[in-house]
C-alpha cells in the first residue's frame, strides 16, 4: 500500500513549476490530487500528464467565494480533504519608494489573504471528522503546508510586499498550529531559498504571466543569479522536485509530531525566523 493511499489532497498553484512537482509526487505516493491554476491550459497538461486520480480547478482564487467552490468541487467528487498545500503565488518586484499601493495588496491578497481562506473553507471538513475519531480514541493526521520563503524570514531588497506577504503566512501557520493541533490537524510551513521556477528565471520579454487582466514580468534581473548562486552552500539553485521533497514530507506520515514549524528548503542559504 502506498503511504498516501485514499487520500485526499488539493494543491494551489499547480500547472507547473513547484506545485506541479508537488502534485505528482503526491500522486505517485497513492493521493487523489485536485491540481489548481489560474491558467486553465497548464491545469489541464498537468492532469493530463500527472499519473494518478486527479481533477482540475481553474479560477483566480482571489475572487469573491472562489476557495469555497473550489473546495465544495473536492467534496462533491471525493468526500473529503485529507491535505491542503498553499502553493499559488508570483511577485510583483520594486523598491519600496515605487511600490504601488495596489502592487503591496495584490500579494497580501494572493500569499497571505487565499491561504487563510483556504485554510477557513477546509476547516468543516477537516475538523468535523476529527472530532468525531476523537470520541472513538484513535488518532488520524490531516496536513496543512503553507508556502513561505526567505524573503519572508529574511526580508529582501525590492521585495517589501512579497517579503511582507510571505512573513505574515509564518504566522497564520503557527496560530493554525495551536489552534488545530486538538485535531490531529499538522499545519507547517516550508521557506523556500533560490528554486529554478518562473520566479527565479532570468527576466526578459518572455517570460510574464497575465494576472487580472495585466501582463507581469516575472524573473530575476539575470545578473543577480551568480551572486545568489555563490550563497548557497551546495552550490546551485534547488529544482522544483527537491522543493516538492520538503512539502511531501510535510504531508507524510513521518510529519506527524511536527506542526507549527517552518522547514527551510534552501541549500543552506541563510536561516532566520524559522522556529
Amino acid at each position: 500500500m502506498k503511504v498516501l493511499e485514499e487520500k485526499v489532497a488539493i494543491v494551489t498553484g499547480s500547472g507547473r513549476g513547484i506545485g506541479r512537482a508537488t502534485a505528482e509526487l503526491l500522486c505517485a505516493h497513492g493521493a487523489k490530487v485536485l491540481i489548481n491554476d489560474l491558467d486553465a491550459q497548464a491545469a489541464e497538461r498537468a492532469a493530463r500528464e500527472i499519473e494518478g486520480e486527479t481533477l482540475v480547478y481553474t479560477d483566480d482564487l482571489t475572487g469573491p467565494g472562489v476557495p469555497d467552490r473550489l473546495v465544495a468541487r473536492v467534496i462533491e467528487d471525493w468526500g473529503k480533504v485529507d491535505i491542503l498545500v498553499n502553493n499559488a503565488g508570483y511577485t510583483l518586484d520594486a523598491p519600496i519608494h515605487k511600490l504601488s499601493d495596489d502592487w503591496f495588496a495584490r500579494m497580501l491578497d494572493i500569499h497571505v489573504v487565499v491561504p487563510f481562506r483556504m485554510c477557513r473553507a477546509v476547516a468543516p471538513f477537516m475538523r468535523e471528522p476529527a472530532k468525531r475519531e476523537r470520541d472513538q480514541g484513535i488518532e488520524v493526521f490531516r496536513k496543512i503546508v503553507n508556502v513561505s520563503s526567505v524573503s519572508g524570514t529574511m526580508g529582501n531588497a525590492a521585495q517589501a510586499n512579497y517579503a511582507s506577504a510571505k512573513s505574515a503566512v509564518v504566522g497564520l501557520t503557527k496560530t493554525l498550529a495551536k489552534e488545530w493541533g486538538q485535531f490531529k490537524i499538522n499545519v507547517n510551513a516550508v521557506a523556500f531559498g533560490y528554486i529554478q521556477t518562473r520566479l527565479t528565471a532570468a527576466k526578459s520579454e518572455h517570460n510574464t504571466a497575465e494576472i487580472g487582466g495585466e501582463m507581469v514580468q516575472l524573473g530575476i534581473p539575470e545578473e543577480l543569479a551568480p551572486m545568489v548562486r555563490m550563497l548557497i552552500p551546495l552550490g546551485r539553485p534547488g529544482s522544483p522536485q527537491e522543493a516538492a521533497g520538503g512539502i511531501f514530507f510535510l504531508c507524510s506520515p513521518w510529519s506527524n509530531y511536527v506542526t507549527g514549524q517552518v522547514l527551510n528548503v534552501t541549500g543552506g542559504y541563510f536561516s532566520g525566523m524559522t522556529s
